[in-house]
């Protein structure tokens, strides 16, 4: 995990709260996130981690405290757009209805202003980054005609093409097959190593234990933020979750609310 010196942290949140109406989705949480760093964020369905990782991004402005995305506040902007790749729990579904190529959907990670015209230098990095995930081949393939896992390398591959320092991603690889699903967390672990701060909400712990530097447990409360080697997971878990602490390790199957 490198620091730059003096860099500002990829992402603080400072005792940041953000209710749904009446509903409390997450109560004064605070976390600092380094950049370089792989953070896994874990909880129960409907515990607030999409809430917390939309208020880390800047999509969702918390009701109490301060999130700070590269040091600035953070804002939704096209400056900080570039910045973030975002692979939302939806975007495995929403390609099924736009009648685009992996291609076109990579080049889209180029483009903040509209009306821009394609220079090598787009191209260039639209190519790499095709050629970085493994999907050079389908580059001229619909993203309806995709697999799940390889949609998902197309997103990233946009966030790759923009020139991202965060990559964010909302239970990735929710549908994709086992063996992709390894693969495509060796990516992001490649990635990782190469310099790129991500952000995982992964339902499955053995796959945060494995590959995130950080971890950090949420249900509405943040239970635990450290350390992977320190996180305990079943006495943390059987905290935060309570009962069905005991069914996580066997039953990954649940359909999946808004967590």
């Amino acid at each position: 995990m490198v620091t730059d010196e003096g860099r500002a942290p990829a992402v603080e949140l400072d005792s940041v709260s953000f209710s749904y109406g009446d509903t409390p989705a997450v109560r004064d949480a605070s976390l600092t996130l380094d950049c370089g760093d792989f953070l896994g964020l874990v909880g129960p369905n409907g515990s607030g981690k999409t809430t917390l990782l939309r208020i880390m991004l800047g999509l969702l402005e918390p009701d109490e405290g301060e999130a700070r995305l590269f040091g600035e506040r953070a804002v939704s902007n096209d400056e900080n757009a570039g910045r973030v790749g975002y692979v939302s729990q939806k975007s495995s579904d929403r390609g099924g209805t736009m009648p685009v190529t992996v291609r076109e959907t990579v080049t889209m990670g180029r483009f903040s202003e509209a009306g821009r015209r394609l220079s090598d230098d787009d191209r260039r990095a639209v190519a790499d980054a095709l050629e970085r995930v493994g999907i050079e081949d389908l580059a001229d393939r619909r993203l309806s005609a995709l697999s799940g896992g390889q949609r998902q390398r197309a997103y990233i591959a946009r966030a790759l093409a923009s020139e991202a320092d965060l990559l964010a991603l909302d239970e990735p690889a929710t549908g994709v097959d086992a063996e992709s699903r390894d693969a495509f967390y060796g990516l992001l672990d490649e990635l990782n190593d190469e310099g790129m701060t991500v952000v995982l909400i992964e339902h499955d712990i053995g796959v945060v234990t494995e590959h995130a530097d950080t971890v950090a447990c949420i249900n509405v409360d943040m239970y635990y933020h450290g350390e992977t080697e320190d996180f305990d997971a079943d006495e943390v878990l059987a905290e935060a979750y309570g009962e069905t602490a005991k069914m996580l390790h066997h039953d990954h199957s649940h359909g999946h609310s808004h967590g």
